[in-house]
């Protein structure tokens, strides 16, 4: 379990690029919203820490974790944004519906990556139980919205770079 070893919301602030031109995507699942908006919250304020304006800031909500990947579709034809963040969180039950859902939002969210020209991030937390789930939601392993933001304004970086470099 790699949080053991890291928190999530731990990073070197001045490694993460300027963020203040950039524009981000962010859908997030309804379901399990008590940690769904903890980790909407930690991106979002990860984003405005990194020089980033509300108003490149779009937010849609779906109503679960396996309409994630439609929506960041949908967001990705229709919003000038960089980057789109999905959040979604789902805890293991009796039933081998966890396996599906996060399989297939794992395979839908690698699709969008290579479909598109910007990055999609994954932060879609996938517990055993819903102590996990708080404490990778601002608990005591941080959040993973923090860690999705970062990550989202390093692969823009990364992305402008290498076109940059190209030409």
């Amino acid at each position: 379990m790699a949080t053991v070893y890291q928190n999530l919301s731990e990073y070197d602030f001045d490694k993460v690029p300027d963020a203040s031109s950039m524009r981000f995507g962010i859908v997030a699942s309804e379901w399990n919203q008590n940690i769904t908006e903890k980790l909407l919250e930690g991106a979002c304020n990860t984003l405005e820490r990194h020089g980033v304006s509300e108003k490149n800031v779009c937010v849609e909500r779906v109503p679960g974790s396996f309409e994630l990947t439609y929506g960041a579709r949908k967001m990705a034809e229709s919003k000038d944004v960089d980057a789109i963040i999905v959040i979604g969180c789902v805890v293991r039950g009796d039933t081998p519906h966890f396996d599906y859902v996060c399989s297939a939002v794992t395979q839908g969210v690698t699709e969008l990556n290579l479909q598109y020209g910007i990055p999609f991030i994954f932060g879609m937390l996938t517990t055993e139980n819903i102590q996990q789930a708080e404490d990778r939601s601002g608990g005591r392993y941080g959040n993973k919205g923090d860690e999705a933001a970062v990550t989202a304004i390093k692969m823009i970086d990364f992305s402008r770079r290498i076109c940059t470099e190209k030409k």
